[in-house]
């Protein structure tokens, strides 16, 4: 049987896929079946974005943060203040927002991915504890507790008007999270990519190849830097509001919760995570006010106990069992 060359297993793999096609499949249902849960499928999506760039370097690069909280939230600071003082253009917003995000990425990442362990994960919790810190200082910039106020969004593209029933903010957060899809598959398909994941599974093999190992682990950290602004950024848009919440640890635990309930190392995982976490917490958060938490939390355990790889990993082995035809 002939071996397939490196190269053109890089090329199948990067071919979409039919299954592929489903969240979008779902996702436009939802705008017609769905009109009363838009909102809620707008923040679904950011957060999917916030999931991939935290998947493009926990799961593919093995850089473990409890950070990525801190990239969110200035990109959804930068966006609003944008908005408020220079331009309330949506785009231009996401690209401010962006870049924000990715110079306070390289600047962080060229000093902490010189550790590793415990103390790269205590660093990433600090910068965010620091940003935090500043935003709520910074009153006259970022309105301290009070949020910052006047954030005032134009027409998408000079013509579709944020409505109040979220079908503008929707659409937008949906073609705005494809291109991120579409970005995101081509890289983690490609030669980077699989670097990348070489990285994480024995670095010093690879600098030994002659990788530079340290300079595309700054590349990756940049670049979901950057995706994360935009996520943030989008938020801001949406809700028309931005307070200190976006630079909280809870933000940090909450989408590292996504990305390990849905799978991580696979873009898929981020879809799968964010979605079920988002509706089980709107779901349980009208059942239950009070202890919602618990029963996130119980789920959350039974997934890293019996379910090892999320609930993809889940799936692949249940796939396994299943008999296949010569």
């Amino acid at each position: 049987m002939a071996v397939d060359s490196p190269v053109a297993q890089l090329i199948r793999a990067h071919r979409l896929r039919p299954i592929e096609l489903l969240p979008w499949v779902v996702a436009a249902a939802a705008y017609f079946l769905a009109s009363g849960y838009l909102p809620l499928g707008s923040q679904i999506m950011i957060m999917i974005l916030f999931a991939l760039s935290l998947d493009l370097v926990l799961g593919y690069a093995g850089i473990v943060t409890l950070g990525q909280a801190a990239f969110f939230g200035v990109g959804a600071y930068a966006a609003g203040i944008y908005s408020v003082h220079v331009s309330g253009e949506p785009l231009s917003g996401l690209i401010v927002g962006a870049a924000a995000a990715a110079i306070v990425g390289v600047v962080s990442g060229a000093i902490i991915l010189r550790t590793s362990g415990l103390t790269l994960l205590m660093l990433t919790l600090a910068i965010t504890s620091l940003l935090e810190a500043a935003a709520n200082d910074a009153t006259a910039i970022t309105g301290g507790n009070d949020g910052l106020q006047g954030v005032a969004i134009n027409p998408v593209l000079g013509l579709f008007d944020f409505d109040l029933y979220g079908r503008t903010a929707y659409l937008y957060c949906l073609a705005v999270l494809f291109i991120a899809w579409l970005f995101v598959r081509r890289l983690v398909h490609s030669p980077f990519g699989q670097s990348l994941v070489g990285i994480r599974e024995n670095a010093v093999r690879m600098h030994a190849i002659g990788t530079p190992v340290r300079h595309r682990l700054l590349t990756a950290y940049t670049i979901s830097a950057a995706l994360a602004g935009v996520a943030g950024a989008l938020l801001t848009q949406t809700t028309q509001f931005v307070g200190l919440t976006v630079l909280s640890f809870e933000r940090s635990g909450e989408i590292v919760i996504m990305l390990v309930l849905g799978g991580t190392g696979r873009i898929y995982g981020a879809f799968l995570g964010a979605a079920i976490y988002m509706i089980a917490q709107d779901q349980l958060a009208e059942a239950d006010p009070v202890f919602w938490d618990f029963w996130i939390g119980l789920l959350l355990v039974l997934i890293v106990l019996f379910a090892r790889g999320g609930i993809l990993g889940l799936m692949d082995r249940l796939l396994s069992m299943v008999p296949r035809r010569r």
